[in-house]
Parts: C-alpha cells; sequence; structure tokens
C-alpha cells in the first residue's frame, strides 16, 4: 500500500476525531477559570486512565515516558486548587499489543498538537498567570517527539494495523463521552 499507516488511520479515526472536535465545544468550555478548571479535571481523569495501559502496552518506556502528560496536568490543577487524587476517571482501556496502543497513543500525541491553539486561546482570555504546562505542549521536544511517534506507527506490521485502526477510533469516542459528560 502506498498510503503510510499513519494516513490510513488519520482516514479511519477522521469520522471520531470530528466528533469529538464538534461534541467538545471548548471554547465555551475555557471561557471561564472554573470552567478551564472543570475540562482540565476530566482530560487528567482520562490520561490517568490511559497512560498506565499505553504504557503496559507499549512496553517501552523510553519512548512513552517523555509523551506522558499527568504530570502537566498536575501541575495545571494544582495551581488551580483541584487535588488530583479525588478526581474522577472513566475506566481504564483494554490495549493489546502495540499496535492498539500505537493507535490510542495516536489520539493522546494528537491532542498535544492542537492544544497549543487551545493554549493561547486561554491565555488570551485569562491572563499569563492561568496554568498552561498542559496546553503549552513540550517546546521545541513537540516536532522530535511527534516525528518519532509517526516513524514508529508506520513501521508498525502490517497485521497490526486493524488494531491501531480500532483503538485509535475507540479512544477518540472514549474521549468525547468522557469529555462531554463532564460539561458543568
Amino acid at each position: 500500500m502506498s498510503d503510510s499507516l499513519h494516513a490510513r488511520l488519520r482516514g479511519a479515526t477522521a469520522a471520531a476525531h470530528e466528533a469529538l472536535e464538534r461534541d467538545l465545544d471548548w471554547e465555551a468550555r475555557v471561557a471561564t477559570l472554573p470552567g478551564y478548571r472543570n475540562l482540565l479535571i476530566r482530560l487528567r481523569g482520562f490520561h490517568a486512565a490511559y497512560e498506565p495501559v499505553i504504557g503496559v502496552a507499549l512496553a517501552d518506556a523510553p519512548f512513552f515516558d517523555p509523551r506522558r502528560r499527568l504530570p502537566s496536568l498536575d501541575a495545571d490543577l494544582h495551581a488551580l486548587d483541584a487535588a488530583p487524587g479525588t478526581l474522577p476517571a472513566p475506566a481504564a482501556p483494554r490495549l493489546d499489543g502495540p499496535g492498539a496502543a500505537l493507535g490510542a497513543l495516536y489520539v493522546l500525541e494528537g491532542s498535544t498538537l492542537g492544544g497549543a491553539v487551545i493554549g493561547r486561546h486561554v491565555a488570551r482570555l485569562h491572563g499569563a498567570g492561568v496554568p498552561l504546562a498542559y496546553y503549552a505542549g513540550r517546546g521545541r521536544e513537540t516536532g522530535p517527539l511527534w516525528r518519532s511517534f509517526r516513524e514508529r506507527l508506520d513501521g508498525l506490521p502490517e497485521r497490526q494495523a486493524a488494531a491501531a485502526f480500532a483503538a485509535g477510533i475507540a479512544t477518540f469516542e472514549a474521549m468525547r463521552l468522557w469529555l462531554v459528560a463532564g460539561r458543568g
């Protein structure tokens, strides 16, 4: 096949990605600091459920650990006086093997790229003192980490592609349901 696995995964998950973006209504949610805090709480719960499972399924700490976003979420929530130990989380997913793990990680990695737009918007709304560790991304490491993720994804054996597609779609859908349910 001439298309990269990344391109095929993007196509396979497009409808689920669009549904998440449509239903999230992030601009309205971050319009107030309590709304922003609530969104971070829900994101923290999602990452708390998914990151450990992805880490186990990949079984490659040097590759995955720099991609963990829980520390950034915890820093932001601490600054907003939300205690991470008391926050809700969805049920952990089942990810069998590296194909499924990379499909789920595709969703989380992609949100790092798109999150910079949200971060700039939040900073404009709420000023320079608003905590933005989660939405600030990874600075200079963003590009290299994304490229190494794509290389890993594109190097996945074809027999694992279906697992990556299914996990990517399921992760977008789970994120949509979890974040939309947490509106408040």
